[in-house]
């Protein structure tokens, strides 16, 4: 694993992000990984490391989050940013063509971008999102995303086991991953959760105005290969809108993960195993 830094613009300057990059940097098999709100590129170790003999596998801390830097004061963290930053890094690629991998709002993003005419993205996979995202579940997510503060690294592991119920069946090793690689250390020696809290914010007024969020333009205008990852009890992706999306899109490949929420951790053997197969059996188009 290498960690290399692409600059990126913002309406008040330029921002670094930090990305991880997995196996062969020669090879033009590209596979790109976004994590979630709240999370970061080291989500996606296991993934990366038994998908890198295949893909050069890169995962991008989108910014704000994990070792990216934060935006200056004034400058909103939304989509049109992000997706910004990821042309700038498949730029920095040097490729014309990528596959994507998206955990919830990464998964927005890769819409997003997939979407577009020409777009870079050929084959597009989902994690636990969908073209529709209640507001209740923006309510929820809101809620944990506050200013924490732990005063060690059990106390953080012991808060994601908690409000990630959907990665219990991960290992013990693969919790304490998460948590060394999931805080910042304060000036005062406390540890916090690694994002700026200016997402919290964010947060916070999307859920206020209390509506959904309407992706089906984006999910309509995509025409590449597509696959979705749903853990059937999640209130981010409804069986409803799974349904609707199976019904609109022909060929969607779905994995369906009973007893499991918001969002499988695509760290077990099963999963890695899943995406294996999906992309041998789509090969990249021109």
């Amino acid at each position: 694993m290498q960690t290399e830094t692409v600059l990126c613009l913002n309406p008040r300057g330029i921002h670094r992000m930090q990305y991880r990059s997995w196996g062969d940097p020669n090879n033009p098999q590209v596979l790109i990984c976004v994590h979630g709100l709240a999370r970061n590129s080291r989500d996606f170790d296991d993934l990366a490391q038994a998908l890198s003999s295949d893909f050069r596998v890169i995962c991008p801390d989108v910014v704000g989050r994990g070792t990216s830097e934060w935006l200056p004061e004034g400058a909103p963290y939304e989509i049109g940013q992000y997706v910004q930053d990821m042309m700038m890094l498949i730029a920095r690629l040097n490729v014309d063509k990528v596959s994507w991998l998206g955990t919830s709002m990464g998964g927005i993003i890769g819409m997003a971008l997939a979407a577009f005419p020409e777009s870079p993205i050929r084959r597009l996979v989902l994690n636990d999102i969908g073209s529709l995202v209640p507001k209740a579940s923006l309510k929820r997510i809101s809620q944990y995303m506050g200013e924490q503060r732990f005063s060690n690294q059990a106390e953080v592991e012991q808060f994601l086991r908690r409000h990630y119920p959907a990665l219990r069946h991960i290992t013990d090793s693969q919790w304490t991953h998460l948590a060394q690689h999931g805080v910042r250390q304060l000036p005062n020696g406390q540890l916090a959760l690694h994002y700026d809290p200016a997402l919290a914010v964010a947060a916070e007024k999307a859920a206020a105005m209390d509506m959904d969020i309407d992706l089906w333009p984006f999910w309509q205008a995509i025409r590449c290969p597509r696959a979705l990852i749903w853990g059937q009890q999640s209130d981010v992706l409804l069986a409803e809108t799974v349904q609707q999306m199976e019904a609109q899109t022909p060929g969607l490949e779905l994995l369906s993960l009973p007893d499991i929420g918001h969002a499988p951790s695509l760290m077990e053997p099963a999963h890695i195993q899943w995406l294996q197969s999906w992309f041998q059996r789509n090969p990249l188009t021109e």
